[in-house]
């Protein structure tokens, strides 16, 4: 009996020292001695940190100058009266150097930044400068608002970290993400969260951006073209835009444009200069209620129907018909034709879409190959978009308007044959390549500004399209 129980006290005693061990163990673990902890680099050196001396390095900061014109065009008068009133209110609106700043990463060995166009907008100079204090002149190599994506190229034949662009195709919401920039002009600095949600569409100015990935690390001006990156330090993304309500920036609400939609405008603009127009040979109109109820639809049907498809075109040889419903592209669901246009924005040529086509009471999956818009359709598409007839001007500098469409916007606002058109949505109208690429554009606006000539006059006018 006394043997038992001595017994079962010196288990029990043993039970509690075990535990006392264990209990100081994870405590220690949880929670180190200070000195043990600081010099541990196990403990300190997370991914975060590993990531952000891998990438780091290639993450620039963006500068641009850019002159502010006046509209004041006179001397400064002799009477001092008028000199001190002009003093005081116009001359501090004489044309000026205004700042932007802004991020990019190098994403290759020649050193092409990869930044946001709506950063060096209207630059007439740009520098760009590493986290190692060096700083460089950098040229623009190719823009393209439409998605919200420019490529520099730094002028230097130094060595420069770079960092590859990665995949975004996988992505996880609720994975690790880390944003490096220059918000409010503080260099290289880094935030932290998690991917909120992806396939988010954005207004972003005149622009509408679709498929971003939605972040809560915290993004702020200054931050935009910088890198966004995952937890093993893939560039996934490019920082693009905050959400804003009320005329207030939403806390932990950011956008990022992936790069997978980044990578396919990047290859253009390094090798054009800018975007080349596709075409699909489609032609189509908003699903309104009128056609949704003749057409006996089912209520989630949305879209748009197709009124035309070209011969011999990518949509032909797909097999979409007229009278089809395209009801998604790419696995988001279509509002609209104005959701259809937003979305060919980012398509490139050779690159396969898939289209959803309702025919016959169910739903298709088709993929078309789009292709690099033909020559030969230029002249149907500005008879389409601009409701006139247009032929190179005899001297080269310009288009002359050679009919107008009845009951077209055009011939309301007054345009006539004889008309010049000089530039078109801000580009000037120098050969057929410039009418190509402005005329591609204006597929996915509803207004453009022309600047048109009428014997000795210049007048700035804006056509409504379609």
């Amino acid at each position: 009996m006394v043997r038992s129980c001595s017994r079962r006290i010196l288990e029990r005693s043993l039970q509690a020292i075990s535990l006392a061990v264990v209990a100081t163990t994870v405590l220690w673990w949880i929670e180190p001695p200070r000195e043990v902890a600081a010099a541990d680099p196990f403990l300190r050196r997370t991914p975060t940190v590993r990531v952000v001396e891998q990438v780091g390095p290639a993450v620039v900061n963006i500068t641009t100058e850019r002159i502010v014109e006046s509209p004041f065009r006179g001397r400064r008068p002799r009477d001092p009266n008028l000199r001190r009133y002009f003093d005081r209110y116009l001359a501090p609106q004489r044309p000026q150097t205004a700042e932007s700043l802004g991020s990019g990463v190098v994403i290759d060995d020649k050193g092409h930044v990869l930044t946001n166009e709506h950063v060096i907008e209207g630059a007439s100079a740009i520098r760009v400068s590493l986290g190692d204090g060096r700083e460089f002149e950098a040229e623009l190599v190719g823009a393209d608002p439409s998605n919200d994506i420019a490529v520099l190229r730094i002028l230097t034949d130094e060595d420069l970290p770079w960092v590859p662009p990665g995949r975004s195709d996988d992505l996880l919401v609720g994975e690790p993400v880390i944003a490096i920039g220059n918000p409010h002009g503080l260099s290289n600095t880094v935030t932290t969260g998690v991917i909120s949600a992806v396939d988010r569409s954005l207004g972003i100015s005149d622009e509408r951006l679709h498929g971003l990935i939605q972040t809560d690390a915290s993004i702020n001006p200054g931050n935009s073209g910088g890198p966004l990156l995952n937890a093993e330090g893939t560039l996934i993304g490019i920082n693009t835009a905050i959400y804003w309500r009320n005329d207030q920036p939403s806390q932990s609400i950011g956008f990022a444009i992936p790069i997978a939609a980044a990578s396919r405008v990047i290859d253009e603009l390094i090798h054009f200069g800018e975007v080349q127009p596709v075409w699909l040979g489609l032609e189509f109109q908003d699903l309104d209620p009128s056609l949704h109820q003749v057409l006996r639809l089912p209520s989630h049907v949305t879209g748009v129907i197709v009124n035309g498809v070209a011969a011999d075109s990518p949509s032909a040889t797909a097999g979409i018909e007229r009278g089809d419903i395209v009801a998604k592209m790419d696995n988001r669901t279509l509002r609209g034709a104005q959701d259809l246009y937003e979305s060919l924005r980012s398509v490139r040529t050779d690159q396969e879409v898939r289209l959803g086509i309702w025919r016959d009471g169910r739903l298709l999956d088709v993929a078309v190959q789009a292709a690099e818009l033909p020559d030969e359709r230029l002249q149907p598409m500005v008879e389409t978009l601009l409701g006139m007839r247009l032929a190179p001007a005899g001297d080269g500098a310009g288009y002359d308007v050679t009919s107008v469409r009845r009951s077209s916007a055009a011939l309301q606002i007054g345009f006539q044959s004889g008309d010049r058109l000089l530039s078109l949505g801000g580009r000037p109208l120098k050969d057929a390549d410039a009418l190509k690429y402005a005329v591609a554009d204006l597929r996915w606006r509803s207004r453009v500004a022309i600047v048109v000539a009428r014997g000795p006059g210049r007048y700035h006018v804006t056509l409504p399209l379609r």
